[in-house]
C-alpha cells in the first residue's frame, strides 16, 4: 500500500526547504519502507536545492539517513522488517564495476543517484496530490519521515549504536575516509595533507591518525575548525587565510613535499596549490566538486616527477564492508564522529542550513 508521510520539500532552484505533505509509493521488488531515525544533511543537499545540479523540483533530497526498516518488497533479502540501518548511495549490481566490488562508479550512477529523480524504469517513488516530485535521492530520499529506499541503498548496522550518531557515514565521512584508505593507502612515515576541514576533510584526517602516517597536516583558513583537526589527529595545521600554505607544506615535510593530498574544497586554485605540493610520486585525491564543466590549469612539467591526479566518488566504498566497519570503529571510540555532529529536529531543517552555510555546524543531522 502507498504510505502517507511529511517530507520537506524544495520546489524549485533557490527555495528553501518545505515541510509538506506526501505519498510514497508502495515498495517494489528490491525496495524497503524504513522510518527515518536520523538523516545528515550534505554541502550536495544544498548544491541540489540551488538549481545547481539538474535534479528535478519540486522534490524531496537527503542522502544521509538512519532508520528502522518497516516493511520490504517480494524480492529483498540484505534486510528486513524491524533491522537497523545506514541509507547510502545506489547502483545496479550487475554493471562491470558493481561486479568489481566498485558500486560508486556503477554505470548508471549519476541518473540513479544524483540527477534521475525516478526509479530506473522511470517511475516515481513519491507523489503530492496525485503529481510526482523528483525523489530517489541516492536511492533514498531521506528528508523525510519515512524513505523508500532502493536495497542496495541500505546497510544493515549494530541496532546497539544510536542512528544519529552514524548517519553521516552514508556519504561525507565514508568520502572522506576512503580518499585515505582506499586511494592513498598512507605507508609508514608517509605524509598526508587535508585542503579543508569540513566533514569530508575531518574524516580524512580521522582516517589518516589511523594508519602509518606519521605527518597529517590540515590546512584551512577557520581557526576553530583547524583546531578541531588537531585534536581529531592532525599533527600540523595551517591557516591557509595568514600563511602560504605551499610554503608550510614545503616547511613541515622537509621540503620533500606530500606523499598525499585530499583536496575537499572543490575550488580549482586550491587544487593546484595541492597538485603542486605533491612529493615526487605523489597523489592528490579530487573530491571537491565545483560547477560542472570547471576546468584547472596544471604545470605538466611539474607532473612528470610520477604525481597522480585521482578523482573519488563515495570514498570508492564497497557500502556493505565499508559502513559496518565503521560503526564499529564510531561504537569503539576510535573515530570520533560526534565531535563533527549537531542535531537538530527535522522541522529545524533550515536552520540546520544556515549553521551549516555559516559554519557554525560541521555535520547537521536532523532527527525525527
Amino acid at each position: 500500500m502507498p504510505t502517507p508521510t511529511r517530507a520537506a520539500v524544495v520546489e524549485s532552484g533557490g527555495a528553501p526547504f518545505t515541510l509538506s505533505e506526501v505519498v510514497l509509493d508502495e515498495p517494489g521488488p528490491h525496495e524497503a519502507l524504513v522510518r527515518m531515525v536520523a538523516t545528515g544533511l550534505c554541502h550536495t543537499d544544498l548544491g541540489v536545492a540551488s538549481g545547481a545540479l539538474p535534479f528535478p523540483l519540486p522534490g524531496v533530497l537527503g542522502h544521509e539517513g538512519a532508520g528502522v526498516v518497516e516493511a520490504v518488497g517480494s524480492a529483498v533479502t540484505a534486510v528486513a522488517p524491524g533491522d537497523h540501518v545506514v541509507l547510502s548511495f545506489t547502483s545496479c549490481g550487475d554493471c562491470r564495476n558493481c561486479r568489481a566490488g566498485h558500486p560508486a562508479y556503477c554505470a548508471t550512477w549519476l541518473p540513479m543517484n544524483l540527477i534521475g529523480g525516478r526509479r530506473a524504469d522511470g517511475t516515481s517513488t513519491i507523489t503530492r496530490d496525485g503529481e510526482p516530485l523528483g525523489g530517489h535521492f541516492f536511492g533514498q530520499s531521506s528528508f523525510a519521515e519515512r524513505a523508500l529506499a532502493d536495497e542496495r541503498s541500505l546497510v544493515k548496522v549494530d541496532p546497539d549504536v544510536p542512528l544519529a550518531s552514524i548517519a553521516p557515514l552514508g556519504c561525507g565521512v565514508q568520502t572522506g575516509v576512503g580518499a585515505v584508505w582506499n586511494v592513498l593507502r598512507p605507508v609508514t612515515g608517509s605524509s598526508v595533507v587535508v585542503l579543508g576541514t569540513g566533514a569530508v576533510g575531518l574524516s580524512a584526517v580521522m582516517a589518516a591518525a589511523l594508519t602509518p602516517a606519521t605527518t597529517v597536516i590540515a590546512v584551512d583558513k577557520v581557526g576553530q575548525r583547524l583546531s578541531l583537526a588537531k585534536e581529531l589527529g592532525a599533527t600540523h595545521t595551517v591557516d591557509a587565510g595568514t600563511a602560504d600554505a605551499g610554503a608550510a607544506i614545503a616547511d613541515i615535510t622537509g621540503g620533500q613535499g606530500a606523499d598525499g593530498v585530499v583536496e575537499t574544497t572543490g575550488s580549482v586554485a586550491v587544487l593546484r596549490q595541492g597538485v603542486d605540493a605533491l612529493a615526487a610520486r605523489g597523489t592528490l585525491v579530487v573530491v571537491g566538486a565545483p560547477p560542472f564543466g570547471t576546468e584547472v590549469s596544471l604545470d605538466v612539467n611539474g607532473l612528470l616527477a610520477g604525481k597522480r591526479i585521482v578523482g573519488l566518488t563515495l570514498g570508492d566504498s564497497e557500502t556493505r564492508t565499508a559502513i559496518p566497519a565503521l560503526v564499529r570503529l564510531v561504537k569503539d571510540g576510535r573515530l570520533p564522529l560526534h565531535r563533527l555532529i549537531g542535531t537538530y529536529r527535522f522541522t529545524e531543517i533550515d536552520q540546520a542550513v544556515r549553521d551549516m552555510s555559516a559554519g557554525k555546524t560541521v555535520k547537521p543531522v536532523l532527527t525525527f
